[in-house]
């Protein structure tokens, strides 16, 4: 579904990406795995046309490297970023409705499944979002794009802020997206969670692809973790 080839970004004068290639299938969820500063979320951004880059992103077979952002999206991917991108104001049902294509009708998603995802959600439906804890903000950013019904998933760091019983919860539905046909290309620092759920892994060193295989075989592989994972 996604095939990125030869990626460079950049910003500004400096230059963040060097080369990266990677593809995620249809009902895959690959980890893109990495010390921060190795380029991760430079990659997310560059395929959502977020920052300057060169090199040829393919969704569906269709180029789209130059599109805006939001054309990006109504494609059917979605990104759920790193800084929690929500609109403060607005109730926690309002950043929902307004994650919605159309009228909503005809998604794999409603406000009924983001509720029994997460029910700390339904029961702060109907406050401003800026009051929300930071796990809080986490997980309304993850049901805000799910409602938009996307095809993939960038997902950047979905994990962070998380208590443990909540981080296992957003696992479990990370990998639940697969039956409903959705890929998910998932940016994670915690390996518990990313070699429990993911078909394929990726690690990125300084801005480029040092490692590609399952989450198998990086185990087996003291090396890269020790050198590009391990704090």
């Amino acid at each position: 579904m996604l095939k990125i080839e030869n990626l460079h970004a950049f910003y500004g004068k400096s230059h963040i990406l060097h080369g990266v290639s990677l593809e995620v299938g249809k009902g895959e969820i690959v980890a893109l795995l990495g010390r921060n500063g190795s380029g991760r979320s430079t990659t997310a951004k560059a395929i959502m046309g977020l920052v300057e880059a060169t090199g040829r992103v393919e969704w569906r077979g269709q180029d789209i490297m130059g599109k805006k952002s939001f054309e990006i999206a109504h494609l059917g991917i979605g990104h759920v970023p790193e800084n929690r991108d929500i609109f403060p104001r607005l109730t926690v049902h309002q950043n929902l409705l307004l994650g919605q294509k159309g009228n909503g009708k005809g998604s794999r998603w409603g406000f009924d499944d983001m509720y029994t995802m997460f029910p700390r959600l339904k029961e702060r439906q109907h406050n401003e979002a800026g009051v929300l804890s930071g796990g809080e903000q986490q997980m309304l950013t993850l049901c805000r794009t799910l409602m938009g019904d996307p095809d993939l998933i960038i997902i950047d760091e979905p994990t962070e802020g998380l208590a443990p019983k909540i981080v296992e919860l957003v696992g479990q539905y990370l990998h639940n997206l697969k039956s409903r046909g959705i890929s998910v290309l998932l940016i994670e620092q915690k390996l518990t969670i990313a070699m429990s759920i993911s078909d394929r892994a990726l690690v990125m060193g300084h801005g480029s692809i040092v490692f590609k295989g399952t989450p198998d075989s990086l185990r087996a592989d003291p090396r890269i973790r020790k050198e590009w994972l391990e704090v």
